[in-house]
């Protein structure tokens, strides 16, 4: 089957309209870097794309600093989230997730509601935005609703949309003194490549310089982007000090089970996590303090 039609809906209420009326009959296409690869590579057979590029809804479009939090138009381009000033200062980990995809020409097409939706396992925004604990903010035919980012991502390749459900935008906690934030990625064949792993993390300190809280999350490594409490259940409380980070980061290579593909072996990525599991945990520490 060949695309017989591109329709351009004004706003997200008019697209999920056209998705739910179409239904397996058409795709969402944001920036298309996704989409159009897999038309042409033929995993993909649909007769209608629907199009957002002509959506103008606030909630879908812009960077807002507000008072508790930032909001990130689900149409925003990576470029632009990776170099925007407020998410580069706030949100550095996100900046530097944003900024890590693909190449240039991807980056400056592909929009993060369409990499979030493609739920590619090796993809970086997911790590980041999950360490920051951000919300997705979706609308479908059954209204509005918010998914956890945590819980955003099921499988390979797959999220926790519902049929004609699409991705408006995010909101990530705005951060308080003594926060930092940091994402490190690792790629084993070219600095272009998809990642072999990746690693978010984001840390509070107290004035003591003890670790007041603490959220770590691993990709590319698995189905989904991998949030270990219970390797971080101690560390509250602790010196925020280059030998906790090391036993945070062997503990994170031993409980993930990690895919074996042509980016690395299982055993490799093991020895990857646990080497930059620490790295962003003292480099999201130096952030914090400075």
């Amino acid at each position: 089957m060949i695309v017989e039609d591109i329709r351009r809906p004004p706003s997200l209420s008019a697209a999920v309209r056209l998705l739910a009326d179409l239904g397996d009959d058409a795709r969402l296409v944001a920036g298309g870097t996704a989409v159009v690869l897999m038309l042409r590579q033929r995993l993909l057979s649909v007769s209608t794309l629907v199009s957002l590029d002509s959506v103008a809804d606030t909630r879908y479009r812009g960077i807002d600093v507000l008072d508790g939090h930032l909001r990130i138009g689900g149409g925003e381009r990576l470029a632009d989230v990776a170099a925007h000033p407020a998410v580069r200062g706030l949100l550095p980990a996100f900046a530097e997730a944003c900024g890590a995809v693909g190449n240039v020409r991807i980056r400056n097409r592909a929009t993060i509601a369409g990499n979030l939706a493609e739920a590619d396992y090796a993809s970086d925004p997911p790590a980041a935005l999950v360490a920051l604990d951000a919300q997705v903010d979706v609308i479908g035919p059954g209204g509005a609703r918010r998914i956890p980012a945590a819980e955003l991502f099921v499988g390979y390749y797959e999220t926790a949309l519902q049929d004609a459900e699409v991705i408006a935008g995010i909101e990530v906690p705005r951060p308080t003194r003594g926060v930092g934030s940091a994402y490190l990625r690792f790629t084993s064949r070219g600095s272009e490549d998809r990642p072999c792993i990746g690693a978010a993390a984001v840390m509070a300190i107290t004035p003591g310089g003890r670790i007041e809280h603490l959220r770590v999350v691993v990709g590319a490594v698995a189905d989904v982007p991998h949030l270990l409490p219970d390797v971080l259940a101690d560390a509250a409380g602790r010196p925020a000090a280059d030998e906790v980070f090391a036993e945070i980061g062997a503990g994170y290579a031993r409980r993930i089970d990690p895919l074996d593909d042509e980016r690395g072996s299982a055993w490799y990525r093991r020895r990857m996590i646990e080497v930059h599991v620490r790295r962003a945990l003292a480099e999201a520490h130096r952030r914090a303090v400075r």
